[in-house]
């Protein structure tokens, strides 16, 4: 081998991951929760690793749309998912011939945090608190409407129509944004939605948060009481958040990322940055991601089956 081709192997073999952009697929629409915090993500991780991340939302279907896309990629580490419990958690039990398996088609990378969720309604409705609403619909069968602009906000609405043994009525929406415009328009009563979307207008006062869907409260909202605090028992329902790529991701990707990841979620300014938009950030090994994705898909499973919305 000439020196020349010598020195080109060589380069080639120490040549690291990134060498190009990377795009990370947010399955929900611009103006969501999951997008905020995906470009807060994109945007360090480009500092940290020398390479544009670029986002592209693919909205749609469950967010299955994006999560399919990405199970189908070239497992070379420029194709990743930004993933919440909606399309790995709650949609292989929410709809039929899901086209991806959620343990064998990706490599989980890293944890992002949690986004939690609140319960919201029109400001000039009449319900003060969960009480109110549940003893207004129970007064009124059938009239309440909740919106959902995603897996979590189903499920969570649906829990509560079973949990408290209210008829209530729900209309889904592709993505949060627009479920919020029309809750603010008063085409439906109420919804779930993740903190980060639903802040800004409950400060505004176009809206007003009932509780937080935990069973405790939320440092992030300490004054606002949980589900459990609001008299609904055995409701306990949070967004994870975390990173993935198509199964086959090399261990060098996968270091790599993971170790990016925790250091954005370390750094106290960028946490302070995503607590602020609602997202309670923290991460942790490759192996913990793993495992938790095979723990929540068999948890939500339960939930939506709890709720008799399972589609078999």
């Amino acid at each position: 081998m000439t020196a020349l081709a010598l020195s080109l192997f060589s380069s080639s073999v120490l040549a690291a991951y990134p060498e190009q952009p990377i795009t990370l697929v947010v399955p929900f629409p611009a103006g969501s929760g999951t997008d905020a915090v995906g470009r807060i993500f994109a945007s360090e991780m480009s500092s940290r690793l020398g390479q544009p991340v670029i986002v592209e939302n693919k909205p749609g279907a469950n967010a299955t749309i994006a999560a399919q896309h990405v199970a189908k990629s070239k497992p070379d580490g420029y194709t990743i998912l930004i993933s919440t419990n909606t399309p790995l958690s709650a949609a292989p039990w929410l709809m039929k011939n899901v086209s991806y398996d959620v343990v064998n088609d990706f490599t989980a990378v890293a944890r992002g945090g949690n986004l939690p969720f609140i319960l919201i309604t029109h400001a000039s409705k009449p319900y003060q608190t969960v009480k109110d609403l549940v003893e207004y619909a129970k007064a009124n069968p059938g009239k309440l409407s909740y919106a959902s602009g995603n897996s979590t906000g189903i499920v969570a609405g649906a829990t509560l129509g079973n949990t408290a043994d209210i008829d209530i009525l729900h209309v889904p929406y592709k993505g949060t944004p627009q479920a919020i415009t029309d809750l603010i328009g008063g085409q439906v009563d109420f919804m779930f939605t993740d903190l980060a979307s639903g802040i800004p207008f409950v400060k505004s006062n176009k809206v007003k948060a009932l509780a937080v869907s935990t069973a405790k409260p939320s440092a992030l909202l300490p004054d606002l009481p949980s589900m459990e605090a609001a008299g609904i028992n055995n409701f306990d329902i949070n967004s994870w958040n975390g990173f993935l790529g198509p199964a086959g991701l090399s261990d060098e990707v996968v270091q790599t990322l993971n170790k990016t990841i925790n250091e954005i979620v370390e750094d106290k300014e960028i946490k302070q940055k995503l607590a602020n938009l609602g997202f309670d950030a923290f991460s942790g090994t490759q192996q913990e991601f793993a495992d938790f994705v095979k723990q929540q898909y068999v948890l939500w499973g339960d939930l939506i089956k709890a709720a008799g919305i399972e589609q078999k």
